[in-house]
C-alpha cells in the first residue's frame, strides 16, 4: 500500500477512538462535579504523553520486526509461550471489543443526530455487525480510496470543529464557558483521577495496527511503515488534544442522550450541513475501525492454530480467500458482548482498557528483552523507548484492572485466564495426539514384499458418458479405492494397509499447500518405499475439501464405469469436547459428493 492509503486504512481504529476516548475520561471526572472536571486537562496531558511514548516504542518494534510484529509474535519470541498466549488473549479481547465499542459509538453518533432511533440501538448494532460479517465473508478488504475516505473525512471534520471553536473562543479572549451546575456523587481523589486516566487511555487502541501490517507497505516497507506510524501518532495527539481543548473551552459535559463530540459539533456548526457531515464522518470511521478487527482477529487465530493453540479449522481459507471461521467467531463474540452490555459504550470501556494495555505491556516488554539480547546499533536508545512504553502501559493496565474491577474489568481478566487455560489444554491435546500418531522406526522400513495394487481396468467403449447405478451382482462392480493422506503417521498407515488389503486398484492422493511441502511429502513417501501410486495436488490456500472434490469429480468424469471408494483415516477422540479440534473431513466429503453416483466414502478409525 502507498502511505496515503495506508495511513487512513490502518489508522482508522486509533483515530476513531477520539470519538469515545475523551468522553470516557470525562464520564469518570464528572462524578466529582465541577471539582472533578478541573482535572480534565492534566489527565488529558498525561494521556498525550502516553500516546507519544507508546508510539515511539512501536517505531522500534517496526525496525526490529520488518516482517510484521504483532504482540503475540513479539511476546512469544522474547518472553516465552505463556506470555505470548496472554498477549494473544489481550489482543483478541481488544478486537472483539473494537467491534462492539466502535459499533456502539457509531450508533451513538447517529442517534445524537436522529434521536428517534435511540430506542433501537441494540437491534441496529446487531444488524451492523451482521453486515460486517457478510461483507468480510465475501472477501471485502480494507484497502483503496473507498475505505480511506471515511478517515480523511473524520480528520477534516474534527479539524474544522476545533478551528471554528478556537476562533469563537478567541472572540471571548479564550475565556472558558462555565460548566452547568453539577451534583457530585463522590469526592475527588487519586482513585478517581486514575480511573479517568485509564478510561481516557482507550483513545490509544489501534496504535499497533501498523506494526502488524509492515509487509503490506511498498518498499522499503519498514521505513514507510515507521513514517506512517509517526503521522498517525501526530494526528491522534492533535485530534485528541484539540477535542479536549474544545471540551474545556466550551464547558461541555457528558450527556446520556447526546455524545460529547455531537455537542461540540452543534456549538461549532449549529445543526447545518457541517454538523451532519461531522456525525456521518464519525459513524463511518467507527464502522471502518470495527472492520479492521475483521482483518486482525482471524490472523491471530491463524497464528494460534498454526502453533497448535487453537482448533485447526482456523487455518482454513474460505472460497473468497478469507479466514471465514475466524470471521464468524469474531462476529458471534462481538454480538454476544454488544447485546450483553445493551450496546452502551460507557459499559464496554472498562473491559476495553484491560485487553488493550495487557497486549501493549507484553509487546513492549518483549521488545526490551529483544534489544537486551541483540545489542546492535542504537540498542540502548531503542531499549529505553520500549522500556518507557512497557512501564506506562503496565501502569494503565494495573490501574484499569484495579479501579474498574467491579465495573466489568473482572470479566476481561477472567476471559484472559480462561483463554490461557483453554489454549494450553488444546496444545496438550494436540501433543498427545501427535505422540499417538508418531511413526515408530520400524514403521518406515521397507516391507518384506512390495504392495502391488491391481491395475485399473481399461475404460470400456463410450467412457466419459454417465453410467447408471444398475449393478446388481458383485461381479458387475469395478472398484477404485482413493486414499487421501495428509501426512505419514500411524492413522494414515493403518488406512493404507486396510485399503491395500482389499486387493482392489488403489490410488493415494495428497493435497499440499506449496511445492516445497509437496517435495517434503514425496521424500517421506520414497523413504517409506513408494509402495503405492501417488498423486499430489497443490492447493496454495490450504483448502483441502475443494481440491479433493475437484480431483474426484474429474476422475469420475473420466471413468464413470468405476465405483470410487474414498477411504479416510479418522481420529476418534475419547471425549466429545475434543471433536471440534479435528477436521470432520468425512462428513464434508459425503455432503459434497452426494450428488455424484458411484462414489462411496468410508473411514478407518484410529482411537486416541
Amino acid at each position: 500500500m502507498r502511505k496515503l492509503i495506508a495511513l487512513p486504512v490502518l489508522s482508522a481504529d486509533a483515530l476513531s477512538s477520539v470519538a469515545y476516548g475523551p468522553e470516557a475520561l470525562l464520564a469518570v471526572l464528572v462524578l466529582a462535579g465541577t471539582a472533578g472536571l478541573a482535572y480534565s486537562v492534566p489527565v488529558a496531558l498525561a494521556i498525550v504523553f502516553l500516546m507519544l511514548a507508546v508510539g515511539l516504542s512501536y517505531r522500534q518494534t517496526i525496525r526490529a520486526y520488518p516482517q510484521g510484529g504483532g504482540s503475540y509474535i513479539v511476546a512469544t519470541d522474547n518472553l516465552g509461550r505463556v506470555a505470548g498466549l496472554v498477549a494473544a488473549a489481550g489482543l483478541m479481547t481488544d478486537y472483539v471489543l473494537t467491534v462492539a465499542v466502535s459499533v456502539s459509538s457509531g450508533i451513538a453518533a447517529v442517534t445524537s443526530a436522529v434521536p428517534q432511533l435511540a430506542g433501537d440501538t441494540v437491534l441496529i448494532g446487531v444488524l451492523v455487525i451482521a453486515v460486517l460479517l457478510a461483507g468480510n465473508l465475501r472477501g471485502v478488504r480494507q484497502a483503496g480510496a473507498l475505505f480511506a475516505a471515511p478517515t480523511y473525512a473524520f480528520i477534516i471534520a474534527i479539524a474544522a470543529l476545533v478551528a471554528v471553536g478556537v476562533y469563537d473562543a478567541a472572540g471571548r479572549n479564550f475565556e472558558p464557558v462555565p460548566n452547568p451546575p453539577l451534583h457530585a456523587v463522590e469526592g475527588v481523589g487519586l482513585l478517581l483521577v486514575m480511573r479517568s486516566f485509564a478510561s481516557g487511555s482507550t483513545a490509544m487502541t489501534g496504535i499497533e495496527a501498523i506494526s502488524n501490517a509492515v509487509p503490506a507497505f511498498k518498499p522499503v516497507s519498514w521505513r514507510n511503515a515507521r513514517t506512517t506510524l509517526s503521522w498517525m501518532i501526530g494526528l491522534l495527539i492533535a485530534l485528541f488534544a484539540g477535542t479536549m481543548a474544545m471540551v474545556y473551552l466550551e464547558g461541555v459535559i457528558p450527556q446520556s442522550q447526546e455524545t460529547v463530540l455531537s455537542q461540540l459539533a452543534h456549538r461549532s456548526f449549529g445543526s447545518g450541513p457541517m454538523y451532519v457531515f461531522t456525525q456521518a464522518a464519525t459513524a463511518l470511521v467507527l464502522l471502518l475501525a470495527a472492520n479492521t478487527a475483521y482483518n486482525d482477529f482471524p490472523r491471530v487465530l491463524f497464528l494460534l492454530a498454526r502453533d497448535n493453540h487453537a482448533p485447526r479449522i482456523f487455518l482454513r481459507l474460505g472460497d473468497r480467500l478469507a479466514f471465514s471461521n475466524g470471521i464468524i467467531a469474531l462476529s458471534v463474540a462481538a454480538v454476544c458482548v454488544y447485546v450483553a452490555f445493551d450496546g452502551k459504550t460507557a459499559l464496554l470501556i472498562p473491559l476495553y482498557a484491560v485487553g488493550v494495555f495487557l497486549a501493549f505491556t507484553l509487546s513492549q516488554s518483549g521488545m526490551v528483552m529483544h534489544w537486551w539480547r541483540k545489542r546492535d546499533r542504537h540498542w540502548r536508545k531503542s531499549l529505553c523507548f520500549n522500556a518507557t512504553g512497557a512501564l506506562l502501559s503496565a501502569v494503565v493496565f494495573i490501574t484499569a484492572g484495579i479501579t474498574k474491577f467491579t465495573e466489568g474489568a473482572w470479566l476481561a481478566i477472567l476471559t484472559v485466564a480462561l483463554f490461557l487455560l483453554v489454549t494450553t489444554r488444546i496444545r496438550r491435546h494436540y501433543e498427545k495426539v501427535a505422540e499417538a500418531l508418531r511413526l515408530h522406526p520400524q514403521t518406515i522400513e521397507v516391507p518384506g514384499r512390495m504392495i502391488t495394487p491391481l491395475p485399473c481396468p481399461e475404460p470400456p467403449a463410450g467412457a466419459g458418458t454417465e453410467y447408471q447405478e444398475t449393478e446388481e451382482t458383485p461381479e458387475e462392480i469395478r472398484h477404485l479405492s482413493v486414499v487421501p493422506v495428509e501426512a505419514l503417521h500411524q492413522a494414515s498407515m493403518r488406512t493404507l494397509a486396510y485399503a491395500a488389503s482389499l486387493q482392489q486398484p488403489l490410488l493415494v492422493l495428497h493435497v499440499s499447500p506449496s511445492d516445497e511441502d509437496a517435495e517434503r511429502f514425496r521424500e517421506a513417501w520414497l523413504l517409506w518405499g513408494d509402495h503405492l501410486p501417488l498423486r499430489i495436488v497443490i492447493s496454495p490456500y490450504r483448502a483441502t475439501v475443494a481440491p479433493l472434490i475437484g480431483y474426484l469429480e474429474s476422475l469420475h468424469r473420466q471413468r464413470p464405469d468405476l465405483t470410487i471408494t474414498v477411504i479416510l483415516p479418522e481420529i476418534v477422540e475419547r471425549h466429545w469436547w475434543h471433536r471440534p479440534l479435528h477436521s470432520p473431513l468425512a462428513g464434508r466429503l459425503r455432503r459434497a459428493l452426494r450428488s455424484l453416483p458411484k462414489i462411496v466414502v468410508t473411514t478407518v478409525p484410529f482411537h486416541v
